[in-house]
């Protein structure tokens, strides 16, 4: 199937986008789609000038037993993409969602095993459960699932305009993590030849994220690089321990530039990046000014942040950059997670729950349909090898990161 209009080309294009969850479903949205809902989303995120949406597959409710795909699911996800298309947007599908907003979404059948990361909550047929995961990378029949559901969903995209590149994952490794590079290459090979069988012009890539460069989790650029199309990487100051604070937007082309050496030279996307906000106290002021876990932002603090990191990014020859995430969420859903005990995720949005826009929309329109930047960065703050960095990828991350700050005359936020 096809959008009503053809895609513009956007191969020389630093692309801007931005992460879709609605703000009145949360991750709960396939299973409480409304049409009108993310046709008006869309096209509020067109008209701000973005061009790019990536969106989420919640694997339960694709993917209901390890031999089935819910078509009704596939139908409504075409949706979106006609939808997408109409308004002149790319769409990102990421599959296997998986881990989202500081939980890990698993379907009852992939649960039973000894694998899962202890920080994070894991949520099953509407329930918590303490119940471990199977890992796919070890496990044939969940593998065999995933690629089952890797094909249909490119079937059902197949040749569509607005479709731009399937992402493999959410930051996998917070769910599971492979035992060995051999698997985790062997994992994607499959994964990605489902895809495409399916729609061989397709562009592919895998969530990666800054603890997959802070930890040796098997799985990092230069695995990706070797059957992905470009590389993704995911960051945030406030998660940080090594930067210099929460706005520190050196942190971000760090990462990509980081990204991009250990991928031997891959394009990288920056596909994750923003900030919990909050609006100063007065007449139309925050009454709730959640701390939770991760500090929040002044709001008109984060969109200058938001100006920074898009110029940093771009300068840092990244292809593009997505920003975390589209809207706030209403508070009639904070009573569940994982808004019930990550509360700075409900006040990420570029835009409040009430669909008015926070000051960093206004920024975004000044990188709408600029070139990308190719000109060559130094690398001299880097000292070592790409294989002896994952001897203390920790310490290293944190050494290189002082060096890097050091050479680019940065000053600490």
């Amino acid at each position: 199937m096809t959008a009503d209009s053809e895609s513009p080309d956007r191969s020389e294009v630093f692309r801007l986008g931005v992460n879709y969850w609605p703000a009145r479903t949360a991750m709960g949205w396939w299973t409480e789609f409304e049409k009108a809902e993310v046709g008006a989303d869309f096209e509020t995120i067109a008209a701000a000038g973005f061009d790019s949406v990536r969106l989420f597959l919640t694997w339960e409710n694709f993917q209901p037993g390890p031999k089935s795909v819910d078509t009704e699911m596939l139908d409504q996800l075409v949706t979106v993409a006609d939808l997408a298309g109409r308004e002149g947007l790319s769409v990102m599908p990421t599959l296997f969602t998986g881990h989202m907003s500081g939980v890990n979404w698993i379907p009852p059948w992939a649960l039973g095993g000894f694998d899962g990361d202890n920080r994070f909550r894991v949520v099953s047929g509407g329930r918590l459960t303490r119940s471990g995961l199977r890992n796919w990378y070890l496990d044939s029949e969940v593998g065999e699932a995933q690629a089952l559901l890797a094909g249909e969903a490119a079937t059902a995209l197949a040749g569509h305009e607005a479709v731009w590149a399937w992402d493999l994952g959410n930051e996998n490794s917070n769910c599971v993590r492979p035992p060995s590079r051999s698997s985790a290459r062997g994992w994607l090979e499959r994964i990605t030849a489902a895809i495409r069988t399916a729609d061989p012009a397709v562009l592919v890539t895998i969530g990666l994220h800054m603890e997959d460069l802070e930890e040796n989790r098997m799985l990092g650029p230069w695995e990706a690089a070797q059957v992905c199309d470009f590389l993704t990487m995911h960051g945030y100051p406030i998660y940080a321990r090594w930067a210099a604070g929460p706005t520190d937007e050196h942190v971000l082309p760090f990462l990509a530039q980081l990204t991009r050496w250990l991928g031997r030279g891959r394009g990288v996307l920056f596909s994750e990046f923003g900030l919990p906000t909050y609006r100063p106290a007065g007449p139309d002021g925050d009454l709730d000014h959640h701390k939770g876990p991760a500090v929040l932002v002044e709001e008109q603090a984060a969109a200058d942040y938001t100006q920074r990191s898009l110029a940093a990014l771009r300068q840092a020859g990244c292809t593009g950059a997505m920003l975390w995430c589209y809207t706030d969420y209403v508070p009639a859903i904070w009573a569940k997670p994982p808004l019930d005990v990550a509360t700075h995720e409900r006040s990420f949005g570029l835009w409040r729950a009430d669909g008015s826009p926070k000051p960093s929309v206004a920024v975004v329109k000044a990188f709408t349909g600029l070139d990308r930047t190719d000109s060559p960065h130094s690398r001299e703050w880097i000292d070592i090898e790409p294989d002896d960095f994952w001897e203390n990828s920790a310490d290293n991350l944190a050494r290189l990161y002082g060096r890097y700050r050091e050479n680019a005359g940065a000053t600490s936020r």
